[in-house]
């Protein structure tokens, strides 16, 4: 039995060098088997274009596709979920539109906001930010360790089971220290696109 792989969670991202294709195509190469599509400030046709072709890919992968913010998209192409930011539409609305069969991720920078995610029936939370990022503006404090750890204690506290993702500047030295905080994975964008061989990367990521 081996251990316990790092759930990874990939964000596509533009790139001088890489198209949000090929940036998802090489995290699915690496192993990754969650990929959420994210491109924001873009006309909703452009979104569903590449999320068409996205979510071929995952099919041929046999991985989870999420579309960031677009719940009627989800709704239209069928895709496996949508994650909700705090400026996206609430969760509890997403939920009315979409119906229990797809999943739902929301954001969150505080114990507060997971315990509203969670009565609105969110079924993971992204949590973040590590540390300052360069991909999001407008962030809200930085987390760091202690952060996910105060954070998965008044979860426990609060019987409250949700799996969190760690989001935000994380990179490959950080990964082994968040994961003991008891967080359930990470999510990475910038870390595995700046790599040398982001192929490589991921592998090396999904093997720690």
């Amino acid at each position: 039995m081996e251990d316990k792989a790092v759930e990874l969670q990939f964000i596509t991202h533009f790139t001088d060098t890489y198209s949000y294709y090929d940036s998802a195509r090489m995290a699915l190469e690496g192993g990754c088997r969650w990929v959420q599509l994210r491109m924001k400030d873009t006309p909703v046709d452009e979104v569903e274009r590449e999320a068409i072709r996205l979510q071929r890919l995952c099919k041929d992968y046999g991985a989870t596709f999420i579309i960031d913010d677009h719940v009627e998209l989800v709704k239209k192409i069928h895709a496996d979920g949508v994650h909700l930011g705090k400026k996206d539409m609430p969760v509890a609305e997403a939920r009315k539109i979409l119906g229990k069969e797809f999943i739902i991720g929301g954001t969150a920078n505080t114990f507060n906001d997971i315990k509203m995610h969670y009565e609105a029936g969110a079924d993971y939370i992204g949590c973040g930010p590590f540390r300052f990022t360069t991909t999001k503006k407008n962030l809200s404090p930085v987390l760091g360790l202690e952060g996910y750890r105060s954070i998965i204690q008044q979860m426990r506290k609060a019987d409250i089971h949700l799996p969190i993702v760690a989001i935000g500047g994380i990179t490959l030295e950080d990964i082994p220290s968040i994961m003991e905080t008891g967080v359930t994975g990470i999510a990475l964008s910038g870390t595995i696109l700046r790599a040398e061989d982001p192929v490589a990367e991921t592998k090396r990521i999904m093997n720690l």
